[in-house]
């Protein structure tokens, strides 16, 4: 199957989904920077298909209060092995919870390769599943509200739904 979109009326805004081989491939808030970035079309036609109605499942029982995993859903993320390690790290942050771009940067530290938080946050910036790898639950240094691609407002409106911020 190629891929397949959806889109999703979220209280933040319309979100479109991608799809591919029953996977996760893009969710981003409409007009979003780095907007359907790594989508195999521009121009998406609308459909249903059942993989696409897990993903609004899952986004529905978000908005609505749960706390689904994002291990529920099958995500094929595209970019390089790097992005992909820290798109990993970032899953292991728990609902509610934040580290800073630091924090990861440290975490992703060799011997032989210091890592730095620029870096992390250029990969970070370019996540193109929104909400299910949670990026907005990574803040720059002491906490600072920095970077999120669908903007600061759409962030601090996602803490404070995961009870982050009161």
């Amino acid at each position: 199957m190629g891929e397949i979109y959806g889109k999703y009326c979220s209280s933040l805004g319309d979100i479109v989904i991608a799809c591919k081989d029953n996977a996760v491939s893009g969710l981003w808030f409409c007009g979003q920077k780095y907007f359907m970035n790594t989508a195999e079309c521009k121009k998406p036609v609308f459909e249903e298909h059942e993989a696409l109605r897990n993903v609004k499942n899952w986004l529905d029982r978000y908005f609505g209060g749960d706390k689904p995993s994002p291990c529920e859903l099958e995500l094929k993320p595209c970019g390089s092995e790097f992005r992909q390690k820290v798109w990993k790290m970032l899953l292991e942050i728990p609902y509610g919870e934040t580290v800073t771009y630091g924090e990861l940067a440290k975490a992703l530290d060799t011997p032989e390769n210091k890592m730095s938080a620029q870096a992390v946050g250029g990969a970070v910036g370019h996540n193109p599943i929104s909400i299910i790898i949670p990026c907005h639950r990574v803040l720059g240094a002491g906490g600072e509200m920095t970077g999120y691609a669908a903007g600061i407002d759409v962030k601090m409106q996602l803490l404070k739904h995961e009870g982050y911020l009161l």
